[in-house]
């Protein structure tokens, strides 16, 4: 019997002839993010387990992404205690507004082909884009990492995701992950591994692939994994030779296969007020809407602003529409090419990268009975606004058509 490709990474990084799912076992971790929102949380329990030192300062990332700019003043706590702990521990590698932690961490080259890496928030899965195996932990579990360089870990079972054949032109990432949710539901993939594989993801971009894993967590999932290639390669800096061993064996075990036709995918959003509440955009047609908002971790990169661009260039927006990139890099990638002046022409709020909006913090918060139709990973009451806000998630190009209308409208390519 083969091994799944969670079961590879896991046996290679604890130097074992063999694991099996369901194997309780004690990994070596990698890397770790910390991000400013539990940074006091770990910071108190590190120091209450009695640890005076890091396992490794290199190893540990703090980001500076979900408070800023600060829109509380109970936010400076976190900023002032963040750089009390890097200081007092020597951290190397803090980042203060560069642009999210998830896409920092393999954009940075922080999360790597075969690495285990752990980060204080549930969307950490979005490495598994580049075949690490990453996973959300809260802040006791980060303080042991801290203090040990370990953490045990419950070998998860792999479902095997097929999608062959080619996209339509108005489908994306997003509506194929939304797809998936829609068919696990909120708890289908609960703690089990996510390998996502076949001829329509061996033909999508890294940035694509990071849609798809970051959203993993929202049917579950422990992970999401890729099979790196040459685009891997080229994006996380690593030589394909070296990573070549990172894919699942066909006589693997596997706790359920799921086979996608690529040419049967639709647009798709995810309705008021849960992830795996899936609908085509076209029974939605005509939900009018007070806002749009294009960006986070799951569709702030260069491709989703040049979605946009595409379609809003020489039009009109007909409700607010704001636009977070990623990442600073992304921001300025963007400009260069051209896509952020044709967003601004077309009447969109443009934001620097960060968490805010979609985490509901700061940014285009919205208030009782008002609609919004967003590119982020989460449409939970609340999540942007009050209780009564109505959240839809689509893609890119969904939400930019969308926004031209000022109603979910079909998306234009």
């Amino acid at each position: 019997m083969g091994y799944t490709l969670i079961e590879k990474i896991i046996k290679r990084n604890i130097g074992a002839d063999h694991v099996k799912a369901g194997q309780i076992v004690t990994v070596n971790v990698d890397r770790v993010m910390i991000h400013d929102i539990f940074i006091p949380f770990v910071a108190d329990k590190f120091e209450e387990m009695g640890f005076t030192r890091l396992w490794d300062p290199d190893k540990v990332v703090l980001i500076y992404d979900h408070l800023v700019p600060a829109s509380a003043v109970e936010d400076i706590r976190h900023f002032k205690i963040g750089d009390a702990f890097a200081k007092k521990y020597g951290l190397t590698h803090v980042h203060r507004s560069d642009g999210i932690c998830h896409q920092l961490m393999t954009e940075a080259g922080y999360a790597r082909p075969g690495d285990i890496v752990f980060g204080t928030d549930s969307h950490t899965t979005t490495y598994g884009c580049v075949g690490c195996f990453s996973s959300g932990i809260g802040y006791t579990e980060m303080a042991s990492i801290l203090g040990t360089g370990q953490l045990w870990v419950r070998v998860p079972e792999t479902i095997k995701v097929v999608i062959d054949g080619t996209l339509p032109a108005n489908v994306s990432a997003k509506d194929v992950i939304l797809t998936l949710i829609g068919d696990l539901r909120a708890d289908g993939a609960t703690y089990k591994a996510l390998e996502i594989t076949g001829s329509a993801v061996d033909a999508m971009s890294v940035a694509s692939r990071m849609t798809i894993s970051n959203m993993a967590i929202e049917a579950g999932a422990k992970c999401c994994l890729f099979r790196p290639d040459e685009k891997t390669a080229a994006y996380s800096e690593v030589e394909l030779s070296d990573v070549d061993w990172l894919y699942g064996d066909e006589d693997a075990e596997y706790a359920r296969v799921m086979e996608y036709r690529a040419e049967d995918l639709v647009p798709v959003c995810a309705c008021p007020s849960q992830v795996d509440n899936i609908h085509p955009v076209s029974e939605l047609v005509g939900t009018e809407l007070d806002q749009v908002f294009i960006g986070s971790c799951t569709n702030g990169r260069l491709e989703d602003l040049a979605a946009a661009a595409k379609i809003l260039e020489g039009k009109e927006t007909a409700c607010k529409l704001i636009i977070t990139p990623a990442s600073r890099k992304i921001y300025l990638e963007a400009i260069e090419a051209g896509y952020m002046e044709i967003l601004a022409r077309a009447g969109a709020i443009i934001t620097q990268p960060g968490c805010g909006l979609c985490c509901g913090r700061a940014g285009g918060i919205l208030t009782d009975g008002e609609k919004v139709l967003a590119t982020n990973n989460r449409n939970f009451l609340g999540r942007m606004g009050t209780s009564k806000v109505g959240i839809y998630l689509g893609s890119p190009a969904t939400a930019a058509t969308s926004a031209i209308y000022g109603r979910i409208t079909m998306p234009e390519v």
